[in-house]
């Protein structure tokens, strides 16, 4: 969509402004800026940021056009730029993106607490040539992706797709006025997002209220689920209820599904009364799921039965993750395995710019694509524009058609008609301190592309699930004030996942600090381009000119230490630098006792080299409820000790002292800020009544690489540790001790999971392998296996050890390669 400034602001209630510009881009986060002449910049504040923080910043970048709550007084003076002033920004920008009077294609309203991406990308691929068609990309279904979808439907489209999600009562009125659905389709109720919701009834009356507006005409639903079906009848009058159901002979749409002899699923429905079928490469429940849903909308659209069995046929399962991996030559890898239409291109390109460290080029390597309405021609024309504003460094097109349109494109890029050509002609030394996003259509094979470029070819993987992160950190979040900020554990190299991936995860979403062990850590962390405030809790440093070169808040937690800071600022004519000091109430580990404040004070407020930034302790027995006395000990003392801090301290110190068990235990003790340690990496240290289940961050996956069979008599591994007392089926993986798979895993004392059954290990655990009894599992080489996960819990691994989940998360060595990604 485009529309003037002033058409904008009239959506507002607001005046004419001075200078009535064209806006093309509605702009939440400033690092996704991408076109400054025709942005319009929403300063949006939120618990752990705030956007007006950057209004600056982005003018200086050529943004003239901001939407406020206040103008900055820095800028009262600027003459050029366009205020839209409001109460709130993200009302206004739900105001201004509702659906217009001049859009009058049919738009479809996806809710529900899984599917809806799933859902909303088939009904594409079976919609897309009958219909001029969008949708919202990938899941921008809350309250400000919402907007942001609808902003970019094109007014000639006449189907769009628009995904909805709340997280707690009340969110959804205001989506539903954004979006005005002709039809909405709610995929299912589940336990997803469920702590803003006192039931599961509560949540499907909330996610209905989606088919509350006057446009809403028809609903589809499954009639399996009653507290959806409850929700969905105080909507009946005047709508068209289209409930179908696996169980219900006599529903509207009854839907019967069973497995050919081919392998595919075959899908019998009764619509109307009239019976057909079709087969579709389907083979999970949720996939019944979201084809009976897929399948309902097309018969409500009046489409014929072998049009539906046509497309079904040719339907495709769609990838949902970004993964990235570290590459060759000081390369980061991006592979998106999401779509390859043109819709999704934007937002996996703003994920690698905020991915980019700073010694990185941009390379986009892309495939044919193709538009949901432009044609051809104009298609790569836009692409080729984006690809220049988006910054990027070097182009790669691969396939005949973006091959004929090289024209479009820089000088410099390359062009392969397949992706063995590129294979061919191309290899790791042409590719140097890069961040290369991998985007191509399945056909492309560009996993092969992938392979070459990765630095590690280890089977074995660590795959960190960084929406897992960022669920976490939402969980205890929600159970802090807004005012309490959050310091975020990312020493040890982010408890084994990785530090850099989850510390850009954690500035994105507000953390107030890291915390690392060592200087080393924090180095790097700024070296790859991590700017939010970071803290060291390691207290030793020797190279203080590094730590104040790189912003690194030291913990203090002795005199001398304390001595050591004061004489190498002086030295380097340093002031006013931060530093946190260490309490002990009782860990008995490090920091100052009470005796000690007078005069730890005394030398604070003799300085201004330095001053405390923040005071803290650390809990021992937070996690054990069984030894609250103790712990209410601790919290009585760090509220003393700090008490008389701040009455001799000539500015404010912030006070943390809560860890991840102490966040949900001691609301009363949440200060202004709170540790989050291995909560944030979804292991869970207190009973389910305390602590609900944590979104599981980290998976332990390999493969299996050799299975033979040997009689029993025979034995497996070193010291014969591994006797088999019956025909047996012996599998190999390519994991071992050197891995972090501890030898005491060995001679059957955990199972790991292979095609959804658990196998147990035999023998010892070798250096770089071990084996495992598949007897009676369906398998082969090549499978994959969970060592631990969602299936596996590291807990029961810890368990065995007689430890901590830490211990298993930190000793996976780091030549196992760690994927990230993100659904």
């Amino acid at each position: 969509m485009q529309l003037s400034i002033n058409e904008i602001a009239a959506r507002l209630g607001i005046h004419a402004l001075p200078h009535d510009r064209v806006i093309s881009s509605l702009l939440t986060d400033s690092r996704s800026l991408a076109n400054a002449a025709g942005t319009l910049f929403f300063a949006i504040p939120t618990d752990g940021n705030d956007g007006h923080r950057y209004i600056s910043e982005l003018y200086e970048l050529g943004v003239r056009n901001f939407v406020v709550n206040a103008i900055p007084p820095s800028l009262h003076e600027k003459n050029d730029i366009n205020w839209l002033v409001v109460g709130n920004t993200i009302d206004a920008l739900q105001r201004i993106a509702t659906r217009d009077n001049h859009f009058k294609g049919h738009i479809v309203g996806i809710t529900g607490s899984r599917g809806k991406t799933t859902l909303k990308e088939w009904i594409y691929q079976l919609m897309e040539p009958l219909s001029d068609i969008s949708r919202s990309p990938r899941s921008f279904n809350s309250q400000i992706g919402v907007p942001l979808s609808m902003w970019e439907i094109d007014k000639e489209t006449s189907l769009a797709i628009i995904e909805a999600g709340i997280s707690k009562k009340g969110e959804m009125e205001r989506l539903a006025a954004c979006i005005l659905p002709d039809t909405v389709i709610v995929t299912n109720i589940g336990d997803a997002h469920a702590e803003g919701f006192s039931s599961r009834i509560e949540k499907a009356s909330q996610k209905l209220m989606l088919a509350s507006t006057p446009r809403t005409k028809t609903i589809i639903y499954c009639s399996d689920y009653p507290e959806i079906a409850d929700a969905v009848m105080k909507y009946a009058d005047g709508r068209n209820i289209l409930g179908w159901s696996r169980k219900d002979e006599d529903a509207q749409l009854y839907i019967d599904t069973h497995i050919t002899d081919k392998g595919e699923m075959r899908i019998n429905y009764v619509w109307e009364g009239v019976a057909n079928s079709f087969t579709a490469p389907l083979d999970t429940e949720s996939d019944i799921e979201n084809a009976a849903n897929a399948l309902a909308f097309m018969l409500s659209q009046g489409i014929e039965a072998d049009v539906i069995a046509e497309r079904f046929h040719h339907l495709h399962k769609i990838g949902t993750r970004l993964n990235v991996t570290e590459g060759v030559n000081g390369c980061s890898i991006i592979l998106d395995s999401y779509t390859s239409d043109f819709s999704s291109l934007r937002p996996a390109l703003d994920f690698m710019r905020r991915r980019r460290i700073p010694r990185q080029s941009s390379t986009l390597i892309l495939s044919d694509l193709h538009h949901e309405t432009s044609p051809t021609g104009n298609l790569y024309t836009e692409i080729a524009e984006i690809i220049r504003t988006a910054g990027i460094s070097r182009f790669i097109g691969i396939g005949k058609v973006l091959s004929e349109h090289r024209e479009l494109f820089p000088e410099n890029a390359l062009f392969f008609e397949s992706t063995a050509s590129l294979l061919k002609n191309l290899s790791t030394s042409d590719f140097q301190d890069e961040i290369i996003l991998l985007k191509g259509s399945p056909e492309f094979s560009f996993k092969d592309v992938a392979e070459m470029l990765e630095t590690r070819k280890h089977e074995t993987v660590l795959e960190v699930n960084l929406d897992s992160i960022v669920a976490n950190y939402n969980y205890f979040r929600n159970s802090l004030p807004s005012s309490c900020g959050i310091v975020c554990m990312v020493k040890a190299s982010g408890y084994g996942a990785g530090s850099y991936e989850i510390a850009k995860t954690l500035q994105d979403c507000g953390a107030a600090y890291l915390a690392v062990a060592v200087l080393d850590e924090g180095i790097e962390l700024r070296r790859q381009g991590i700017t939010m405030p970071i803290m060291v809790m390691n207290p030793k440093v020797v190279n203080y000119k590094s730590m104040f070169a790189n912003r690194l808040e030291p913990e203090i937690y002795s005199f001398g230490m304390l001595k050591d800071v004061i004489a190498e600022a002086e030295k380097n004519g340093i002031t006013g630098y931060p530093i946190h000091i260490k309490l002990d109430t009782g860990m008995h580990r490090m920091g100052f006792v009470e005796e000690e404040l007078p005069a730890l004070m005394d030398i604070i407020n003799s300085t201004d080299t330095v001053y405390a930034k923040s005071t803290f302790s650390h809990l021992a027995t937070a996690d054990c409820p069984d030894m609250d006395d103790f712990t209410e000990l601790q919290l009585e003392r760090f509220n003393r000790y700090t008490g008389y801090m701040l009455e001799r301290s000539k500015q404010p110190i912030l006070r943390h002292v809560l860890n991840s068990a102490g966040i949900l235990r001691y609301p009363e003790h949440h200060y202004d800020m709170a540790r989050l340690g291995i909560g944030l990496y979804g292991a869970n240290t207190l009973p389910p009544e305390m602590e609900k289940p944590l979104a599981v961050v980290s998976t332990l996956r390999t493969v299996i690489i050799a299975i033979r069979e040997y009689e029993p008599g025979e034995t497996v591994g070193y010291g014969r540790w591994g006797k088999i007392e019956r025909r047996s089926r012996i599998a190999t993986l390519p994991i071992g001790y050197a891995d972090g798979m501890n030898r005491h895993f060995g001679r059957g004392n955990i199972s790991v999971m292979v095609n959804g059954k658990e196998a147990p290990t035999i023998g010892n655990i070798c250096m770089d392998a071990c084996m495992i009894d598949v007897t009676g599992i369906d398998c082969e080489v090549g499978d994959s296996v969970e060592i631990f996960g969602q299936n596996l819990p590291v807990q029961r691994l810890a368990d065995i050890l007689d430890t901590i989940p830490y211990e298993i998360l930190t000793s996976v060595s780091p030549r196992v390669k760690r994927v990230y990604f993100r659904e």
